[in-house]
């Protein structure tokens, strides 16, 4: 027993490895607002749930240099996943960026509870109401086992392709940019139809100041708008992050 005692606390560090990386960076549960060593916890927990299915996988009779690989590559497996999840689920604070601009409301900034610095003021709010949507239709679950999945997508075996890795970011990225054009579409229709009214306006009555109605009219209208297409915005971001997330676990 003496002698498997190595090989088991180094089959727990290599899972650690991977899935405490991912818990960190986990939409909802690896937010900056969580404390630290909540994270932590939660994170030495799940690999301990994981370590039975995970330990016939992980080459812990290999020689210690191969060891050591192997933990680079979980750790980078980990790191490309879970930055990945985090490309798309910034689309709700360039989502935010585009309908701030659009609402003229783009000066107006708080600081992002979430990865911290000065941020759209409704940018923050839509990644709030992300974060509370991925507990309210239980998210974090499906990226509790898409972490599980990742073994059998990825499996333990030294660091992986750096092509792959560049194709999935560059994927991640275009869906994230892509999402947060989709989501702030209203707003991108609602600005152009707007500014081309003023811009009528303007002709046909050269003596009235358009700055005056327009400021307020914006952010009035602005604010109907969104009131009225909150709902369908929250649901194609969440459709879309779930559907993310089960293909990055293999489902």
């Amino acid at each position: 027993m003496n002698l498997m005692i190595p090989e088991i606390a180094a089959a727990f560090i290599l899972t650690f490895a991977r899935v405490g990386t991912l818990v960190m960076l986990m939409p909802g549960i690896g937010e900056q607002l969580i404390n630290a060593r909540a994270r932590l916890a939660f994170a030495l927990a799940l690999s301990l749930v994981m370590f039975p299915a995970t330990r016939p996988l992980l080459p812990v009779s290999a020689p210690a240099p191969a060891v050591v690989t192997t933990l680079l590559g979980e750790v980078a497996i980990g790191l490309v996943l879970g930055l990945s999840v985090r490309m798309v689920l910034a689309a709700l604070q360039t989502a935010g960026t585009i309908v701030a601009q659009q609402l003229g409301l783009a000066f107006a900034t708080t600081v992002d509870p979430s990865v911290g610095g000065q941020q759209a003021s409704i940018g923050n709010f839509l990644t709030l109401l992300g974060l509370v949507l991925v507990f309210a239709t239980d998210l974090h679950h499906l990226a509790i086992g898409a972490i599980r999945s990742s073994y059998n997508l990825l499996p333990p075996a030294g660091l992986p392709e750096a092509a792959d890795a560049a194709v999935l970011a560059i994927r991640a990225v275009g869906q994230g940019f892509a999402l947060a054009v989709q989501i702030s579409a209203p707003f991108i229709v609602f600005g152009m139809l707007f500014n081309l009214g003023l811009g009528v306006l303007s002709r046909l009555m050269p003596q009235f100041q358009i700055f005056f109605l327009a400021m307020p009219a914006t952010i009035m209208i602005g604010m109907l708008v969104m009131l009225a297409v909150l709902a369908v915005m929250m649901s194609v971001f969440v459709d879309n992050l779930g559907e993310f997330i089960s293909q990055l676990g293999g489902r």
